[in-house]
């Protein structure tokens, strides 16, 4: 284990005293996470000196249990340490054979979990970080229930961190090709935690010599060139002695160090379990270290090594056992915090406890070495306070996800479980709504809506939220996808996805949060086709079309689409039938397919007209215009964009029926009439006028300007084109400029997408 402590000995008293108090900047190398926030797991992380940071050593290890005294001191693996560095600078295959060095070196930390493989990753980076300008990267690789994490997921996450563009439903291919692009000229670290096999790692790695790759595995990394492995068993005996020592203390040690020596034996040298054996001992102050061994010796190996280790199970055992019954039942039940992460809040609702109870226990569990708080440097006090806002947070150790969650089929009822699921579910959907309405600051509703929910719920501004929503997006993109994978709470799924959907459009902005979303209608669309649900089935595959389309996905979004008709015409849902109908127009007009295009949007249009829906008619008649003017077919075009603003007129829209015959004159210039075109324009010019839009007026005096240039009227066109620069410099002063319907185009030319 790379970063232990070799601290002070511990004082006698309250079991909380060994407690490592968040914000105290006790943070070991714990789990590499995937999470977007202020500095998520994959964000680049600042060269040392830059103003205004820290560098705590990065997020922590699967196998850096917290509960050390003292933080900063690497116990053992002086050795490995020595000899990865010096594989950092050693010549490679390539350099050797006199090729070009397509990318940076690569190493690779091999151990079981609880070796300190992570923690060993974490304190290399922390001591050549120097070396690298761009900063660090992190990804873990695999889920809290074990799953490889898809290379997408994570490629993704790490182009968020370098602030490069992921489009939403890209390919492994794209994103690893994307990444490769963003990081080209760089120089940075990139840790990746956790990975389960070569092909996952490889599509991560960037094609820069200037990058470094520190890669944590279980095992090898076969099919990767040039790979610089690194195993580790356990800790020698001093180093094991000396970790036990800093937390049972010194004076324990020394008295008895022929028993220290056996208990270290016992753990192996593995230092998850001399964690948790240490805060066994730390918990209680009287105890000596031979009454450690003798209950150590005393736990029965049940055979799982599946599961983790022998000596990691049996101390964890011997915690578990130690436990009071209702803090041994909420830690099983913390087993269902996604990625294994949980505060106070979160954990209350699995324990259907208060928060100050949660806490309280979060606390105990961190002393004993089960939890660990996160190395998360924007955790202090921030402008605003937004920081202070944010409850502090905890993470399951990843080697002992397996172990706790074993437990938990094996002493909880499914239905206890399945309560606790719920109960959790539901305060996430509240979370998620107090986040959103935390953006909607200038409503006065949002603001009723927000302080009526519980003060552990709310948010003090909408930077907190965004903060919030940021630091935790890995564990609710977890949360909703185990909840649709799961089954049995599909109406929390749906709120939950939905939820989420709101808060990340309200403080990103739907083209930001576009990969995300796409994530998310997928989710919604599994729920809708296992539950048969045609309606909302359609919704999801609508919104998935949409992104597809502007992903430039063109095909894509053509099934998507076709699938939401079927979907839309099984539910008998007129709007999703029409809105179906003219997606499908939409797209065959991208791909220049006029007259396909034309068809769609005259199904689209024959069924609005028979529900006499005027808006709508005036917009397929305006996009049947638009198609038919590409194709150059003047007569139907004239017909579509008069039927058009005979809609608007109708409708009572004044500046719809101006820009429909400012079409109409664009389409009757082209067809030759430039005369017919010139009275047209005049009186799409008065219409403009009433109806107060200043951006509709100027085009529509550019496009007549056009007209009387091409006429030969010079001076009345000039004196529309000054025209419309006075009211462009209204509109620049700030003045109200009306709606704009953006359906429809005003322009001198024709153009074609």
């Amino acid at each position: 284990m790379a970063e232990q402590a070799v601290g002070t000995e511990g004082a006698p008293g309250d079991r909380r005293a060994k407690a490592v108090t968040p914000g105290t900047g006790g943070t070991g190398a714990g789990r590499a996470r995937a999470s977007t926030g202020s500095r998520p797991a994959h964000s680049t992380t600042p060269a040392p000196g830059t103003p205004g940071t820290t560098d705590p050593g990065g997020p922590g290890s699967d196998d850096h249990l917290p509960g050390d005294p003292v933080r900063g001191a690497l116990v053992g693996r002086q050795r490995e340490l020595a000899a990865l560095r010096s594989d950092i600078g050693r010549a490679g295959l390539d350099t050797l054979a006199g090729r070009e060095v397509p990318r940076g070196r690569v190493l690779l930390i091999a151990g079981r979990p609880g070796s300190g493989r992570t923690a060993l990753a974490e304190e290399l980076v922390r001591r050549v970080r120097s070396d690298y300008p761009d900063g660090v990267l992190r990804a873990r690789l695999t889920t809290s229930c074990g799953e490889p994490l898809p290379p997408a997921t994570a490629a993704r996450d790490l182009l968020a961190a370098l602030g490069a563009d992921a489009p939403p439903g890209a390919d492994e291919e794209e994103l690893s090709e994307l990444l490769r692009d963003a990081c080209r000229d760089k120089r940075a670290i990139l840790l990746l935690d956790d990975a389960n096999s070569a092909e996952q790692v490889d599509l991560l790695l960037p094609h820069a010599p200037g990058c470094l790759v520190v890669a944590v595995s279980g095992g090898p990394l076969t099919g990767i060139p040039d790979v610089r492995p690194c195993t580790l068993g356990g800790l020698d005996t001093g180093s094991a002695v000396t970790m036990l020592a800093g937390y049972a203390g010194s004076t324990r040690i020394t008295c008895d160090p022929v028993a220290a020596e056996s208990v270290a034996t016992a753990c192996g040298g593995q230092p998850a379990a001399l964690a948790l054996v240490g805060g066994w001992l730390a918990a209680r102050p009287k105890a000596s270290v031979s009454d450690a061994g003798r209950q150590l010796a005393l736990v029965p190996d049940d055979g799982a090594d599946d599961l983790a280790p022998a000596p990691v199970r049996r101390a964890f055992r011997l915690v578990l056992s130690a436990l009071p019954a209702p803090a041994a039942r909420v830690l099983r039940l913390l087993a269902l915090a996604p990625d294994g992460t949980v505060d106070a809040v979160s954990a209350s609702a699995l324990a259907g406890c208060s928060v100050a109870t949660a806490q309280d226990l979060l606390t105990d569990f961190v002393a004993c070495g089960l939890l660990r708080p996160p190395a998360e440097p924007d955790d202090g006090p921030q402008a605003g306070g937004a920081g202070a806002a944010l409850p502090p947070r905890y993470q399951v150790p990843g080697c002992l996800d397996a172990l706790i969650h074993a437990a938990l089929a094996e002493d909880e009822r499914p239905a206890e479980v399945k309560l606790a699921r719920a109960r959790l579910l539901e305060r996430t959907v509240r979370r998620l709504t107090a986040c959103e309405l935390a953006a909607r600051t200038g409503d006065p509703a949002a603001r009723t809506a927000l302080g009526e929910l519980p003060a552990a719920l709310r948010f003090p501004s909408r930077a907190a939220a965004g903060r919030w929503l940021d630091r935790w997006l890995r564990e609710l993109r977890e949360a909703a996808r185990l909840a649709v994978e799961d089954g049995q709470l599909d109406t929390l799924a749906r709120r939950l996805v939905a939820a989420l959907a709101q808060a990340l459009a309200a403080h990103r902005g739907f083209t930001a949060a576009a990969p995300e979303l796409y994530e998310l209608h997928q989710l919604v669309l599994d729920v809708a086709r296992r539950r048969d649900l045609p309606l909302e089935e359609a919704a999801a595959l609508l919104n998935l079309g949409d992104l597809d389309a502007r992903a430039g996905r063109t095909g894509e979004a053509m099934g998507r689409y076709k699938e939401a008709l079927d979907a839309a015409r099984a539910a008998e849902d007129p709007y999703a039938t029409g809105r179906a109908l003219e997606s499908i127009g939409a797209t065959y007009q991208e791909a220049g397919d006029w007259q396909r295009a034309a068809d769609w949007y005259g199904r689209a249009l024959a069924l609005h007209l028979t529900r006499r829906e005027l808006a709508a008619e005036a917009r397929l008649y305006g996009r049947i215009g638009v198609v038919h003017t590409y194709a150059g077919q003047w007569g139907e075009a004239l017909r579509a964009w008069r039927a058009a603003g005979a809609a608007s007129r109708r409708l009572g829209d004044p500046a719809g029926h101006a820009r429909a015959l400012a079409e109409t004159a664009r389409v009757q210039e082209y067809a030759g009439r430039p005369r017919e075109a010139l009275r047209t324009c005049l009186e799409a010019v008065e219409l403009a006028r009433r109806a107060g839009d200043l951006r509709l007026q100027a085009a529509v005096r550019i496009r007549t300007a056009d007209t009387l240039e091409r006429l030969g009227q010079v001076s009345a066109a000039e004196l529309h084109r000054n025209a419309a620069e006075r009211l462009l410099a209204r509109v620049s002063r700030g003045e109200p400029e009306g709606k704009q319907d953006r359906t429809y185009e005003i322009s001198s030319t024709p153009r074609k997408d």
